[in-house]
């Protein structure tokens, strides 16, 4: 098997387990730190965020460009890259400019909205490591 596959598969992995924690915990949590510390706890927040998850993103993206241009084509493995540019929209046209919103202060209607639409990167990421079971399992 590919080394390249391996790790791609690993970091989707990483990657779906990070969505579901932050979907899960860590954006519902952000309601219950309080209007006067939100504005620090939010900087925080995106300061230590990025740097974990911008390299493997950027790693999951340039490998599975990587290994469609190696001849990577099973219907599965296409749709798992279909599902990894609706992550990339997804966080540029929604999650970035709702954290830019919320890095003023803490609002309701803005925190609710990055909530919801954090659904479609969540269950993006679940389709893509669901995805990619097959073809990290049919290579010898």
């Amino acid at each position: 098997m590919p080394a390249l596959l391996v790790w791609h598969f690993a970091v989707t992995c990483v990657l779906c387990g990070l969505i579901w924690t932050i979907q899960l915990l860590h954006y519902p949590l952000m309601a219950d730190v309080g209007a006067e510390s939100f504005s620090a706890y939010h900087l925080a927040h995106t300061r230590n965020i990025t740097p974990l998850v911008g390299p493997l993103m950027l790693f999951e993206l340039a490998s599975g460009a990587w290994l469609w241009l190696d001849g990577q084509r099973s219907p599965a493995f296409l749709l798992s890259l279909g599902l990894l540019a609706l992550v990339w929209i997804s966080t540029a046209l929604l999650q970035v400019p709702l954290h830019h919103q919320l890095a003023g202060g803490f609002d309701p209607a803005v925190h609710a909205r990055l909530v919801h639409s954090n659904w479609i990167r969540t269950l993006a990421w679940s389709g893509r490591l669901l995805c990619l079971v097959p073809a990290f399992l049919a290579r010898p």
